[in-house]
């Protein structure tokens, strides 16, 4: 595949996740019960694209713990996603998610056991007077909203830093299908307790809430995976986060366009959207900057 295609697909992956938001805010399920859904949908998506069985007795039983450990956190970080779409709007929640390359900055080195890179740090201490611009022009009572969306960012900073670690001892597709199953079977486990609590809480959706799943569990989730592998595969390091940061730009834009969400905006807000996303776009060209040994474009 040449560098130009690579891109494209990344690009048309990226725009795809901004939508993720918008189905959040569309469908009429809690939080929890569409994400059951689609980690439902999205396991049996991935089981058929695998051609050559799951060869899961390739994986130690606790590479097999690890990777179920890691969908469990990815089951966490979509409910707290889509839990503050619901509790503020998905414009705020994607801002919140713009905050996870500082997450990473600080988690990273604890897990993968290297030096803190203090540049990175303070590029992401930067976020936060954006951060705050936003917090006060929003109304009070999304301010929980902003506040699950952050531990949202962090979350996905934790999975994604641990899947970076353990994803050599196996194949994608097989980690893909452990980590989605086995956040099916803890949102499973999980969902007679929060019926309890929520009695007139629904777990079917409407036919159309169906078809919106489907959408978001083959197109953008399924499909974008795909599409992110063999991207990767022939770009660099850098190019790939610097695609990925316009996922906030799309998601927003798309929010303003088919939500309206900008009716509930004020102009401060964006100028806190601003502010952090001069920083996300800033921080991959400081960061291979001050890199000693920058990546270089892969040939195809």
């Amino acid at each position: 595949m040449s560098q130009t295609r690579a891109y494209i697909e990344l690009h048309i992956a990226v725009f795809l996740w901004g939508f993720t938001a918008i189905l959040g805010d569309l469908i009429q399920l809690s939080a929890l019960a569409l994400v059951w859904w689609r980690v439902l949908i999205t396991s049996i998506s991935v089981l058929f694209l695998l051609r050559n069985g799951l060869n899961l007795k390739r994986l130690s039983r606790r590479s097999i713990a690890q990777f179920a450990f890691v969908g469990v956190l990815t089951a966490l970080h979509w409910v707290t996603f889509y839990g503050a779409i619901k509790l503020s709007n998905a414009s705020i929640t994607l801002v919140c998610m713009a905050t996870c390359a500082f997450f990473t900055s600080l988690i990273e080195p604890l897990i993968m056991r290297k030096k803190m890179v203090w540049t990175e740090i303070l590029i992401g201490f930067l976020i936060v007077p954006g951060m705050v611009l936003i917090v006060q022009n929003v109304e009070a009572k999304m301010h929980l909203g902003i506040v699950v969306g952050l531990s949202s960012s962090l979350l996905a900073a934790v999975f994604s830093t641990l899947n970076k670690k353990w994803i050599d001892n196996a194949e994608p597709l097989p980690i893909t299908f452990i980590e989605m199953t086995s956040a099916w079977l803890f949102l499973s486990a999980v969902l007679p307790l929060f019926f309890h609590a929520e009695p007139n809480a629904v777990l079917l959706p409407s036919a159309k809430d169906f078809a919106m799943l489907l959408v978001l569990s083959l197109l953008c989730t399924t499909l974008t995976w795909v599409l992110v592998l063999r991207a990767m595969k022939n770009l660099s390091a850098f190019t790939s986060n610097l695609t990925v940061n316009l996922e906030p730009v799309y998601g927003i834009f798309l929010a303003w366009l088919l939500l309206g969400d900008q009716k509930e905006l004020s102009p401060g807000f964006y100028w806190g959207v601003s502010m952090i996303l001069v920083v996300v776009f800033a921080y991959p060209f400081l960061k291979k900057r001050y890199s000693k040994n920058p990546p270089a474009e892969k040939q195809a």
